[in-house]
């Protein structure tokens, strides 16, 4: 469904409506328990988008774990609103139930929504359905393909390592992963699991140095604490935010001085501030060239002694 029929959809739906009628526009996004997907998220950014190009008044109610601070369904107070739009999802279930319960007084809609029991309750709480499957009619496209698209946020890999028991009390771990895991979470990135270890039985894990390898080379930025982490990052041109988790420095630290890496953090240095600062560089435009001199240099280097390109295939 395009962003111009959506609208159109919309329009008609929402007939008849005041001039002042302001539509609460919800999902499974705005339950306390709701599960949130992208799907989700993206058919309400479709949905509030085509509103707004329609001149429609409109909340939207977020679940409380998912958005803190938003508007609540608790917030959102029923004669606020003339109209109710539930948005994606299947309507089945007492979580919907419950809105046809406590918004009786309003006009109460659905639209992109999967239909698994047409004579459930909440179903039937609805006084218009615009359904994409299970009503029968033929399907539609879903709403989160509709959606307008956002600027596209970096690519982390996460690649940590909770053992090296070699490093005695030198090993500082469990701090590192205690700061950097949350520091990360907060970041808007789309952050993938990297683990350097390979396994033939774990969907988790590559089987193959060349299936790491390609996987690598898909992100924008490597956060690791692990020496093949920075490595192959670099080998592959990525950017590598580092940290040495053995205080004191260990071979993490001596393979960044290795290649001529400066983004490493000592463990004893980790901070916000710290991650912070290397992470605006690890996303410039000058870290990214120096990445890819260090990809240069790394793959020239591999190649037989004869058929090396300038100084002998140094890291530069």
């Amino acid at each position: 469904m395009t962003q111009q029929r959506l609208a159109a959809t919309l329009a008609d739906l929402l007939l008849p409506r005041t001039a002042w009628g302001r539509v609460l526009v919800t999902g499974w996004f705005s339950f306390l328990d709701g599960e949130v997907t992208a799907g989700d998220a993206l058919a309400q950014r479709a949905v509030s988008q085509a509103l707004d190009d329609l001149g429609i008044e409109h909340d939207t109610a977020w679940s409380p774990v998912f958005e803190p601070g938003r508007l609540t369904l608790d917030a959102a107070r029923p004669e606020s609103y003339e109209q109710l739009l539930f948005v994606c999802g299947p309507v089945h279930g007492e979580q919907v139930t419950a809105l046809h319960r406590r918004y009786a007084a309003c006009r109460r809609l659905a639209v992109g929504v999967s239909v698994v029991d047409p004579d459930g309750p909440a179903a039937r709480g609805f006084h218009r359905i615009v359904a994409r499957d299970g009503a029968g009619s033929g399907p539609l496209p879903d709403l989160a393909a509709a959606a307008p698209a956002g600027p596209a946020p970096p690519v982390a890999g996460i690649a940590l390592t909770y053992g090296q028991g070699e490093y005695g009390d030198r090993r500082g771990h469990d701090g590192v992963a205690g700061v950097l895991l949350p520091w990360l979470t907060g970041k808007d990135c789309a952050r993938v699991d990297a683990d350097t270890r390979l396994a033939r039985d774990d969907r988790h894990l590559c089987r193959t140095a060349d299936q790491y390898t390609a996987l690598v080379a898909r992100l924008d930025v490597m956060v690791t604490d692990r020496l093949h982490g920075m490595v192959l990052a670099l080998r592959a041109g990525v950017p590598a935010l580092v940290v040495d988790p053995v205080r004191g420095g260990a071979k993490v630290s001596a393979q960044a001085r290795a290649l001529r890496w400066p983004a490493v953090i000592p463990c004893e240095d980790l901070s916000v501030r710290a991650l912070d600062d290397w992470w605006s560089w690890c996303l410039s435009p000058a870290c990214g060239a120096a990445a890819a001199r260090r990809r240069a240099g790394l793959l020239d280097a591999s190649r037989p002694e004869g058929s090396r390109g300038g100084r002998g295939g140094a890291v530069r």
